[in-house]
């Protein structure tokens, strides 16, 4: 059994769950989120806390107890306060701008990049180098966030690139100047 699977999760004020016919809905002010449950397992709401378990006579792995408990969690967390990852573009000429429902960056490539903003997340450029991405699914966010870093991951000879606003990259020396002999 699960240790992390076990604990209780605390519900705030403005957040409503519901469990029918196997589907989880999360609504909160943020917005919503649903999701499919597996057979045998189980979400029960008492008061402001809920807990997830599962059925001792289903044949389902011990790992789910732990991975529902997390989903739900990032689920209140996402309509309750919601998810923020921020890239900055190191570089010379770098920058980025939101045309419509596209984000464009233009990262040292001879054309510039676009890509398509998923509807449900918000991204919002800073002096052109800064891009923050938010929404209300924590696994969308990330995963945007790193199709966008995909476009330039950072170097490790010069630092340029896309990287999360909190990476640290180590440099690299390069190769070492020729000694004249």
């Amino acid at each position: 059994m699960s240790r992390l699977g076990k604990l209780p999760i605390s519900i705030p004020k403005g957040i409503e769950i519901t469990v029918k016919n196997k589907i989880l809905n999360v609504k909160g002010p943020k917005g919503n989120l649903s999701l499919e449950l597996k057979d045998g397992v189980n979400i029960d709401i008492k008061d402001s806390e809920a807990v997830v378990s599962l059925i001792e006579k289903a044949q389902i792995s011990s790992a789910f107890h732990g991975l529902y408990r997390s989903l739900l969690s990032n689920m209140i967390t996402g309509v309750g306060k919601g998810f923020t990852k921020t890239l900055a573009l190191i570089g010379v000429g770098y920058r980025a701008a939101v045309k419509g429902n596209k984000l464009d960056l233009q990262v040292g490539y001879s054309h510039p990049t676009e890509i398509e903003i998923p509807k449900d997340l918000h991204v919002k450029v800073d002096k052109s180098v800064e891009i923050e991405i938010s929404g209300v699914d924590f696994q969308k966010v990330g995963q945007f966030a790193a199709q966008v870093r995909a476009i330039r991951p950072p170097e490790p000879y010069k630092g340029k690139g896309i990287r999360y606003k909190d990476e640290y990259v180590r440099k690299k020396a390069g190769k070492a100047a020729k000694t004249g002999k």
